[in-house]
């Protein structure tokens, strides 16, 4: 069994960093700032009336935005994740919490992730690391973990960059495929699968759809690099400068979304990575996302000393963002900005 105090030293460590320093990527863009929405000056239509609700694992959500996964197993992150579910249940947008390994290894973890008394209605995900299927871990585990929080899908992420430059990391990716079909036949929720932030190709995507993963989160460069985020935590020169090197490795956000949806038309796909305004979501769907994902900017509120009301106000603004963007560019629905052909 890990230790406690040093998984719980392990996640203070990364939302300090995340928040405290430059850890974006350097040198690669999301590629969000390349495309323009058409402007549509006479719209024909009633901004009040722009709609952009949807829905996701069969329930109804109020706009087409994930908060992404971000932490847990630690006692700050149990704050953080109940501020970021009232705010997701008030709001009515789905939510993902970070990696439960800790806490599906030392039960006594488990409250720092389970925020179904404060969102009793939103889609929930749970969240394992898919590398951990070769570290002992197996369908019981990950069923472990969606019932910690009663989640309506499991989250497996893929960061191999980030077990790569880790001090800690474990860094056996073989074989992950057949463990990953396994589990989708097996799994009484959806696998979602998502990188976390050097994004998904669409030949990875082909495979992962062939194993029975229907949707996808993109995740792609841009936006936190977690080898910058790692590259704070080295204890020596040498793992510095090694995770430095990858502070611009990773697929463009909007190339995935375009490279994915082109090859899957069928597949679920999370446009995340560097998601910063409404303006982002509404192009990510143009662009052929059924969602976008946001993480840093929601944490960043969690921690504000308002919580919740925090995490509302800045949430309430992208949804505001993509209202104004749907209706400037002449879109009433969701399907409409689909349709849109965004310019370069």
């Amino acid at each position: 069994m890990p230790d406690s105090g040093q998984t719980e030293g392990r996640k203070i460590d990364h939302i300090r960093i995340v928040l405290g320093e430059d850890v974006a990527a350097k040198g690669v863009s999301t590629g969000f700032g390349a495309y323009r929405l058409p402007h549509a000056a006479l719209p024909e239509l009633d901004l009040a009336e722009i709609d952009t609700r949807t829905t996701f694992l069969g329930k109804p959500i109020n706009a087409p935005l994930l908060i992404s996964s971000m932490t847990g197993g630690a006692s700050v992150a149990e704050r953080i994740n109940l501020a970021l579910a009232e705010a997701a249940e008030r709001l009515g947008l789905p939510m993902g919490v970070g990696s439960q390994r800790a806490a599906v290894v030392d039960s006594r973890l488990a409250p720092t992730y389970q925020v179904r008394r404060v969102a009793p209605r939103i889609p929930l995900l749970a969240n394992l690391g898919a590398v951990q299927l070769n570290y002992g871990f197996g369908v019981d585990q990950c069923r472990r973990a969606v019932e910690m929080i009663e989640a309506d899908a499991l989250i497996l992420h893929l960061n191999p960059l980030q077990e790569a430059v880790q001090p800690e990391g474990n860094t056996n990716f073989k074989g992950l495929l057949h463990k990953i079909e396994h589990l989708c036949r097996t799994l009484e929720v959806p696998v979602v699968v998502k990188e976390v932030g050097n994004g998904i190709g669409p030949q990875d995507a082909q495979r992962l759809y062939a194993c029975g993963v229907r949707i996808i989160d993109v995740a792609g460069a841009g936006g936190t690099s977690w080898s910058e985020v790692e590259r704070y935590r080295q204890p020596d020169e040498q793992g510095r400068r090694v995770a430095g090197a990858f502070a611009d490795w990773g697929i463009p956000t909007t190339e995935c979304i375009r490279a994915v949806r082109a090859a899957l038309p069928d597949v679920t796909i999370i446009g995340s990575g560097g998601v910063r305004s409404g303006v982002d979501v509404a192009k990510a769907i143009a662009l052929g996302a059924d969602l976008a994902g946001t993480a840093r900017p929601a944490l960043a509120s969690a921690i504000d000393e308002r919580g919740a009301e925090a995490v509302v106000e800045g949430l309430t603004a992208f949804i505001r963002e993509l209202r104004v963007a749907m209706f400037c560019s002449g879109c009433a629905t969701l399907a409409d900005l689909r349709k849109l052909e965004l310019t370069r």
